[in-house]
């Protein structure tokens, strides 16, 4: 084969290359006329035959942005794996298990210091550790009522030591006796754990209290019983953020596989034709390619 045939085929497989790389093998097995015209007449029949094989895979290969968003919006991830993007995806997937994971891990903490903070101020049989509503009761009638017995007597209604100090009071009458400004909830409830280590209108009801009247003085524990409650609180909110963090990573990978869904189908636009070129009276068929990037 003579050197003006070999400038040819390479010269019409640059032309070529990006659209089929197969092609490059067909052109180097045809048999040239070392005519520019005629060859290029050759070489385009030939790939045009094959031309139309290509079409339908590449239409039916295109992704669907609302059905890569849909299914990442629902499993972070999905989309981009239904894109081809699996390494956007595993980061997606990683991030999704991490905040869960995270979420999981400081609800639970926070359940075990509610635990721990809740016991603490319940533990009645424990001097050491207790918060009373007895004793909460009677600084009330003493420092508010002037030791009114008759009063006392309606809102402690057993001075037996070996219940809890929540079964030895009318909550009703105790509430109604309160001059602070918040009523004390009843017995278990959140904000009854919450009131009596926030307020220091509950100080007194706390066993190493020792401010008399003035119950802003307050004590150790009640100090300590504050910080574990909002030890507790800290955990919830940072399992709160976490899961803050899961919707959000919803969202970022619908948005992600929406563009990424796009950005497939638009990545690399190849459009190759022949032109007819008059000249001289003479109709020239010239092999035209148009690539586009998107980005």
């Amino acid at each position: 084969m003579n050197s003006k045939n070999i400038f040819i085929k390479i010269f019409i497989s640059v032309l070529l290359i990006g659209t089929s790389f197969g092609q490059v093998d067909e052109i180097n097995k045809m048999k040239l006329t070392g005519s520019l015209y005629a060859d290029t007449r050759i070489i385009f029949n030939n790939y045009r035959a094959t031309l139309s094989d290509s079409i339908p895979d590449d239409i039916t290969s295109r992704k669907t942005p609302v059905l890569s968003g849909v299914l990442s919006a629902i499993i972070p991830g999905a989309g981009q794996v239904y894109n081809e993007d699996y390494w956007i995806a595993a980061v997606f997937v990683a991030l999704e298990v991490v905040l869960i994971a995270t979420a999981i891990n400081y609800e639970n903490k926070g359940d075990e210091q509610t635990v721990f903070y809740q016991d603490y101020a319940d533990a009645y049989t424990n001097p050491n550790h207790n918060w009373s509503v007895v004793r909460y009761a009677e600084w009330l009638v003493e420092y508010k009522y002037n030791n009114d017995q008759e009063l006392r007597n309606r809102i402690i209604v057993s001075d037996d030591p070996n219940l809890p100090p929540w079964e030895r009071v009318n909550w009703a009458e105790l509430n109604a006796a309160e001059t602070g400004s918040h009523d004390l909830p009843p017995y278990g409830e959140q904000q009854y754990y919450e009131l009596i280590g926030k307020y220091h209108q509950y100080s007194s009801g706390w066993n190493d209290y020792t401010g008399g009247a003035n119950n802003d003085l307050i004590s150790p524990n009640f100090t300590y019983y504050a910080g574990e409650r909002g030890e507790a609180n800290d955990y919830y909110n940072n399992s709160s953020t976490a899961i803050v963090g899961v919707y959000i990573n919803h969202l970022l990978s619908a948005a992600e596989a929406v563009w990424g869904a796009a950005r497939f189908n638009n990545n690399l636009a190849v459009n190759l034709r022949v032109e007819t070129h008059n000249l001289a009276g003479v109709s020239e068929f010239v092999p035209t390619l148009k690539v586009k990037f998107s980005f």
